[in-house]
């Protein structure tokens, strides 16, 4: 990546967004400008876990301010990630199809431990170096994220359903506070937080960090205070804690340094930290000033070269994981990008479906580990359950739908059909693993795959081809009526 590149993130919270612009210099990223929009989304999900019209017009209305700042920006450039609320909400594709639309970039609804992995990598990367051993916490709107890692790298990540957002209007409704309600917000967050403890054993670090807005907010009104700057301390959660039963209402407590719009969720976000105090025995956390949005910016970094991409060291521990054929697995991924590289539209997108689509290829039999009948049904249910850093929950998704039609009838993908270069992806992967169906490399030389617009593949063979491999030739009058059946046609040319 070239000095001077200017690089943008966007956390979807449950309870702000937030726009983070930088440049790349040097290996490191220097801030260009901050915005944060306070959009409660989160707010707006209710028991039915529908996402109200009312906080989706919120959030679409944020984005179109936000993509004002984005014009002229390469889809390389720009990641936006989505968190828990959306990650709950059944009508998520609703509002992440007319979001992605305002905003000209996808945005990647992530799984919690993606979530945990990308404020590990922003906290770690604003802090100077160190040999120390970091755990890292981050109270959001509607998740809880913990992280224990060395360096730069993480090593036990953890996503809880727990934040500031959910626990202010379930135990704070009306913004209403006594000692009561307190006590029983704290006790009822850490019958949640408690597994925790087995994961992240008090001993196994040596300085905790606490990222984002209850974060900010908490040793905000401590420096203000008094006390330590930078910091938050037990002494100061329960000096915060007796001013605000004393006010009884969160609308009448006046503490120097707390923002307007951070107080309908500062009971919430208070209750969860104090438990975390209160099981992990803590006297005292640092304030990181790193979140989310910067580990997003320094995973684009990652993301422009293959020996860096998380994703890349996912694939390569997914196939080690489930024993994967290597040979194989090599054998259709080249197979399979050459013939789509012969039908993608010269785009420059094309070249990250091909990435994701030798991914698919590397992958096809990680379900032969469980059982080789239905193996393709068992990939597709692993892709879309394991917890896979650097991948997107709609990542995992597509992996998963081209592993499950890499062969058999196509009716089980039929509703993604639709999307002409998903099509393209699954006739691609379908041919490279029949055509490698020997586990032998096939005579790609004499093969020729074409696109027409009318929904049309053609492949072509050289004379004597069929007559070499009459097997395959098989195969292929056999894939050609499998796509008869759906509004995709196949063609063959076999001399």
């Amino acid at each position: 990546m070239q000095d001077g590149t200017l690089l943008a993130a966007l956390d979807l919270g449950s309870n702000s967004f937030r726009l983070e612009i930088g440049r790349y210099v040097g290996g490191h990223i220097e801030r260009v400008e901050y915005l944060k929009e306070t959009v409660r989304l989160g707010a707006g999900l209710g028991d039915d876990k529908l996402l109200s019209p009312a906080a989706m017009e919120r959030g679409w209305a944020c984005l179109a301010r936000f993509a004002e700042k984005l014009r002229g920006f390469d889809k390389r450039q720009v990641r936006a990630v989505a968190t828990q609320t959306l990650r709950e909400a059944r009508n998520r594709d609703v509002f992440v199809q007319r979001a992605e639309h305002i905003l000209g970039f996808p945005i990647d609804v992530v799984a919690g431990h993606e979530e945990a992995r990308l404020i590990y990598q922003g906290v770690t990367h604003l802090l100077p170096q160190s040999d120390e051993r970091r755990l890292v916490v981050d109270i959001g709107g509607r998740s809880t994220e913990v992280i224990l890692g060395h360096g730069y790298r993480p090593q036990r990540m953890e996503s809880y359903p727990l934040g500031s957002v959910a626990w202010s209007g379930r135990y704070f409704a009306g913004g209403a506070v006594s000692e009561r309600a307190l006590r029983q917000a704290v006790v009822a967050a850490q019958a949640v937080l408690d597994e925790a403890l087995d994961l992240f054993a008090p001993g196994s670090w040596d300085a905790v960090y606490a990222s984002s807005g209850t974060a900010g907010a908490l040793a905000e009104m401590l420096a203000h205070a008094g006390f330590p700057v930078g910091m938050i301390t037990r002494e100061g959660l329960d000096w915060i804690a007796d001013r605000l039963v004393r006010a009884g209402h969160v609308d009448a407590l006046r503490l120097e340094g707390l923002k307007d719009d951070r107080r309908p969720v500062l009971t919430g976000g208070l209750s969860i930290m104090l438990a975390l105090f209160e099981l992990f025995g803590w006297h005292e956390v640092h304030r990181a000033q790193g979140a989310l949005r910067q580990g997003a910016l320094y995973d684009l970094i990652d993301r422009a070269h293959d020996s860096t991409d998380v994703r890349e060291r996912t694939v390569r521990w997914l196939a080690q994981k489930f024993n994967v054929d290597a040979a194989q697995a090599e054998r259709v991924r080249a197979v399979a990008v050459h013939l789509f590289e012969q039908v993608a539209v010269p785009d420059p997108r094309n070249g990250r479906y091909s990435q994701k689509l030798a991914w698919a290829a590397r992958l096809h039999e990680i379900g032969a580990h469980i059982s080789h009948t239905d193996a393709h049904k068992h990939g597709a249910y692993i892709l879309d359950h394991v917890d896979a850093p650097g991948f997107s929950l709609p990542e995992l998704h597509r992996l998963s739908l081209l592993v499950l039609g890499q062969r058999g009838k196509l009716r089980k993908v039929e509703a993604a059909l639709h999307d002409e270069l998903f099509a393209k992806q699954l006739m691609c992967l379908r041919l490279a693993v029949l055509l490698c169906h020997a586990r032998k490399d096939p005579a790609l030389h004499a093969l020729t795959l074409r696109y027409s617009a009318r929904q049309t593949f053609k492949l072509s063979a050289a004379r004597g081809w069929a007559q070499q491999y009459p097997q395959s030739s098989w195969l292929l009058h056999e894939e050609a009526e499998a796509w008869a059946r759906t509004p995709w046609r196949l063609q063959l040319a076999l001399l």
